[in-house]
């Protein structure tokens, strides 16, 4: 990176629906840098519908240098019935190659924290690679750590189908 571009200023801004090919184009980038790109089945019209319509089902935060992407969280809220409190759920981070190394995934998440504080909540949550480790150690770097006691279970696709249409008895 030149000086040039390392001396320009981070700025973050809420995604707009236009910024939907952009958002969508960084998650196919995160996907294959975690080696699972042929997992992401979304398209920038599911984004579209499902971010950007009347009741949003998540929100984004992009971070740009220089006004060039360089970066965006994407992120919904949840609620802590143990601890009666909402917090904020990270569903991807995401930093471009040229741009890492500039605190740009720290800023994101910190943004996104004071947005959930202002809100009333008490606490952020995330899901990272089993086996990326450089994730792993800066989410530990910023005081995001690993729960003991919490196992992530997930059922997709046709098996979810089938569960959620198997009428009762």
């Amino acid at each position: 990176m030149s000086n040039a571009a390392t001396a320009k200023a981070v700025t973050l801004r809420p995604g707009t629906i236009d910024d939907v090919e952009t958002i969508h184009a960084a998650l196919l980038r995160l996907g294959t840098h975690v080696g699972a790109h042929q997992e992401i089945t979304s398209t920038p019209e599911d984004l579209r519908r499902y971010g950007f319509s009347a009741n949003p089902a998540f929100s984004t935060l992009i971070a740009e240098v220089g006004g060039e992407f360089a970066g965006l969280c994407l992120h919904f809220p949840i609620f802590s019935t143990w601890m009666g409190r909402p917090g904020v759920y990270v569903q991807d981070l995401y930093v471009e190659d040229r741009f890492r190394g500039r605190r740009i995934g720290e800023k994101l998440l910190r943004q996104v924290a004071k947005e959930c504080r202002a809100a009333g909540g008490v606490y952020l949550r995330l899901s990272v690679d089993t086996d990326n480790e450089t994730a792993k150690a800066f989410y530990e770097r910023l005081g995001i750590g690993w729960s003991s006691y919490e196992q992530v279970q997930k059922i997709v696709g046709d098996a979810f189908f089938a569960f959620a249409d198997t009428p009762e008895e």
